[in-house]
């Protein structure tokens, strides 16, 4: 039980300290109690079976008053009073209670919020991950206006902007303000107010570690904020990695950090009822390698170095030998031109479930030379509840009169270009994922932030 402070910080210890020093002595955690039969704890820790049942309900009890599965004032009073035997909480009656509490800060554009089912809920840890220039940032700002407004649209509450790379751009909030109508139309006691925005910079980890656990909390309780944006969570530990040691202690210590900074932004979420987005950095992946190298021999034959070497004259001269010795390395130039892969990836490895939850799937219908993967891994993406992706792809911009002048060719460095940009729900459990075969709802960035358009348009 030495883990039980850690996991319920505020739990009662007063009234089980006759059991917790012999749970310690046989190496029993907080797991333990609640996963493994009680008669089986009680024998190990030899203690009686009524009250390692007591504690067990005691302990689940809290960790449901923590996760917003049942009233804190009722789980306060049983902290009072421990439960009895066989008054295991239910979670019957939850859904209903969840449901009320149900609130989302939307994204002012119908196509936005229908896929994502109204907008950002709050008591989510929601990620928005692209590469530069993809619109990250300004999804984020749009956000930390709208959370300003009344509902349904927003919570009316205050917001906070966590940056680790610049500081929060007020001349590009305040161009979305003027510019937007759904914003620039309201009276001045509804419409979203720069100084209701709190900017809080971090620019190295152990500062974003000390504002997340001390000055974070302090923040939310005093202003009730409504929503808590991180621009972008993956800067400050890139930065940390490429000064320290890649060695795989560094890599699970990295791991750790990882899964401390989800369950305190979780817990944060749901303490206070607010929505918390983050913004991801992207990284390139290979494509697989083909399956049919020019390189691969069949089964059982020899090298075929050894074979050059075996026919060539023992006598031959050095010339000779570098000719058999650049045969046997190099393919002739028909075997060299590039193969298609007829094999894909086995189902269980990471490489095939990352097309899952990375937002970019590798196919015969997808470009493999595009394909990116969010930074900090599988261990962050099962941190958050949600991952949206913003895919930019670069078009040709001429026109079809200039497509047809004589001596222009399709790709020169002078054509004009063009992005498109897409917004793809790869994971969320609020709302339905975009299939792998659709691009998204494409949108575009203009004066009053983001807006979707058609994709014929």
């Amino acid at each position: 039980m030495t883990d039980l402070l850690h996991t319920l910080a505020n739990f009662p210890t007063k009234h089980y300290t006759h059991l917790i020093p012999s749970l310690e002595k046989n190496l029993i955690t907080t797991t333990d109690l609640l996963t493994l039969d009680p008669l089986e704890v009680a024998k190990r820790a030899q203690l009686p079976l009524l009250d390692v049942r007591r504690l067990a309900n005691h302990v689940l009890t809290s960790l449901q008053s923590q996760l917003g599965v049942i009233d804190g004032k009722e789980a306060l009073r049983k902290y009072e009073n421990p439960p009895r035997v066989g008054d295991a909480p239910s979670l019957r009656g939850s859904g209903h209670t969840i449901s009320k509490l149900w609130s989302t800060i939307s994204t002012l554009d119908p196509r936005f919020d229908a896929a994502l089912s109204g907008g950002i809920p709050t008591t989510y840890i929601t990620e928005l991950t692209g590469e530069s220039g993809a619109g990250k940032t300004q999804f984020l700002l749009s956000l930390l206006l709208t959370a300003q407004l009344p509902p349904p649209h927003g919570l009316s509450r205050p917001t906070v902007y966590i940056s680790t790379e610049h500081s929060l751009p007020t001349s590009r909030l305040a161009q979305v303000l003027r510019s937007n109508p759904s914003l620039s139309s309201l009276s001045i006691s509804t419409k979203p107010s720069l100084t209701r925005i709190f900017s809080i910079q971090t620019p190295d980890l152990e500062s974003q570690d000390h504002i997340l656990t001390y000055q974070l909390p302090v923040l939310l309780s005093r202003h009730k904020i409504g929503l808590v944006v991180i621009d972008s969570i993956a800067a400050n530990y890139r930065a940390e990695r490429s000064s320290t040691s890649t060695s795989g202690a560094a890599f699970g210590l990295r791991s750790t950090q990882l899964v401390q900074l989800g369950h305190q932004l979780r817990c944060l979420a749901r303490e206070h009822n607010c929505a918390i987005v983050v913004s991801n950095q992207v990284a390139d992946r290979f494509a697989p390698v083909p399956s049919s190298s020019p390189l691969q021999r069949p089964p059982g034959s020899s090298p075929p170095l050894s074979v050059h070497s075996l026919s060539s004259p023992p006598h031959s001269d050095n010339s000779q030998g570098m000719q058999s010795l650049d045969a046997a390395i190099m393919p002739p130039p028909a075997a060299m031109a590039p193969q298609a892969s007829s094999t894909q990836y086995p189902i269980l490895t990471l490489d095939h479930q990352q097309n899952f939850y990375t937002g970019w799937s590798s196919g015969p219908d997808n470009d493999n030379q595009k394909l990116k993967t969010p930074s900090l891994g599988l261990v962050w993406t099962n941190q958050i509840a949600c991952r949206i992706a913003l895919i930019k792809e670069q078009v040709d911009g001429r026109s079809e009169e200039d497509s047809n002048v004589e001596g222009v060719q399709k790709g020169a460095d002078w054509a004009p270009k063009q992005w498109r940009r897409y917004m793809k729900v790869v994971f969320a459990s609020w709302a339905p994922a975009t299939g792998s075969e659709e691009s998204g709802t494409e949108f575009e960035i203009w004066s009053g932030g983001l807006r979707a358009v058609d994709k014929e348009g």
